[in-house]
């Protein structure tokens, strides 16, 4: 079958295909603060929830301008436990998506909070804020993506799979985000790294295994 024909198809079909958008870096390192030590190593698991996260920063394009997202994630479960979106990149954004993962109870004591060295990440504001919550900073070196590949990992399945390469307002975007997160994400979509199970059952399941310990 030959190209012509597979267009012609999918346009009678109203088919769209979805293709990766060049990857644009939000990266900007802050060469004034003092570089937080790599505690993770690439080994992007964990033996207990709240142990290891990691977090990291994507833009979303909308009619109005850009929607910034900020995750937090578990390495044990695979959950999202943290988010935050803004229209600007300034500290808050990443302090709000902490601080709703330390609300949620989704943070060990001395938990490791992995991320890229972005100047968000690097600030004054966030670290005050991560020893404030007892979570240790951890940091890749910069422009390495491998360093934090559990986080950039996530982003390149949600802008795969949420279905859209743009939305009319910022306040679509965060009604899609939002539900594709807590809904589809954290409760339904299986992961092979935690053993086929939604990041929601494996935390779940590691609870259950507490309480027959008990």
């Amino acid at each position: 079958m030959n190209r012509k024909r597979v267009a012609r198809v999918m346009r009678e079909r109203q088919i769209a295909g979805i293709t990766r958008r060049k990857s644009r870096s939000l990266t900007k390192a802050d060469r004034t603060a003092p570089p937080a030590p790599d505690l993770v190593q690439r080994d992007f698991t964990a033996p207990m929830p709240g142990l290891k996260l990691v977090g990291d920063i994507t833009c979303l394009p909308t009619a109005e301008g850009w929607l910034h997202l900020a995750t937090v994630i578990d390495l044990c479960t695979r959950e999202v436990v943290g988010w935050s979106m803004a229209d600007h990149m300034r500290t808050q954004l990443v302090d709000d998506a902490i601080r709703m993962a330390h609300a949620g109870g989704h943070t060990a004591g001395n938990a490791i909070f992995h991320t890229d060295r972005g100047s968000q990440y690097t600030s004054r504001q966030f670290r005050e804020k991560l020893a404030e919550l007892d979570i240790r900073q951890s940091t890749g070196r910069t422009g390495s993506c491998f360093d934090n590949a559990a986080a950039e990992s996530f982003f390149a399945v949600l802008k795969s799979e949420i279905g859209t390469t743009a939305w009319p307002t910022r306040s679509q975007a965060r009604q899609d985000v939002f539900g594709w997160i807590a809904q589809y994400y954290n409760r339904e979509r299986i992961h092979s790294t935690i053993g086929y199970l939604t990041p929601h059952q494996a935390r779940t399941r590691y609870r259950q295994r507490l309480h027959l310990a008990a």
